[in-house]
């Protein structure tokens, strides 16, 4: 069947693929909490980030983020995982909005966009248009931090990604600053995620 004529469940692109996975509970991406390099890298910082996590799924770490008294929105474009992240959050001073990445406009300049499984989970037509928005909505000197599923794995999601072609969406724009193998990464992205940190120039 041409991916075109797909039905919306069947096209990670469109809400009702993750509605429905989220709805049958079947997320395999979902750690549980805030993996161990994103919480070191947050407890080094000398001062709170204003931060973004596109893709925010249940939102363990806006839940982080928020008990470290950091400045956090967290956006997903599925109604159902924006409800699950809600029971997650409950009371905590995370603003958590249902909206697309490639539209939503920040209410306040970002110091922070935080990356865990958004990429690897937009097919590879959207991958130039991810680069240029972080680009657009990271000022100099700001940060993209997190997790990449670097690997030969075309179908997907996850969808891997080779290191040069990550280097061709951040490289113009982006300095990479931190580079290293991920300890605890779920089974799915085992043994194939790097922590990195990339610094707009």
């Amino acid at each position: 069947m041409n991916d075109t004529i797909k039905p919306p469940e069947q096209r990670p692109e469109h809400p009702d693929f993750w509605n429905k996975r989220f709805d049958e509970g079947v997320t395999p991406w979902d750690a549980g909490k805030a993996p161990e390099a994103f919480a070191a890298f947050v407890a080094a910082q000398r001062q709170p980030l204003t931060t973004l996590i596109p893709g925010c799924g249940s939102a363990w770490e806006a839940a982080h983020l928020a008990e470290c008294r950091w400045p956090v929105t967290a956006l997903d474009f599925s109604p159902i995982a924006v409800a699950r992240a809600r029971e997650v959050l409950s009371d905590a001073a995370v603003d958590l909005v249902c909206a697309d990445f490639f539209t939503y406009q920040p209410a306040r300049q970002l110091d922070l966009i935080y990356e865990r499984a958004f990429l690897c989970a937009l097919p590879r037509t959207l991958w130039a248009g991810w680069g240029r928005r972080v680009a657009e909505l990271l000022p100099s000197g700001a940060l993209l931090a997190g997790y990449f599923f670097v690997c030969d794995q075309p179908k997907g999601p996850p969808f891997g990604i080779l290191p040069e072609q990550l280097a061709d969406l951040l490289e113009a724009n982006f300095t990479l600053i931190a580079d290293s193998a991920v300890s605890d990464s779920i089974t799915v992205f085992a043994g194939r995620e790097r922590w990195q940190v990339w610094q707009r120039r």
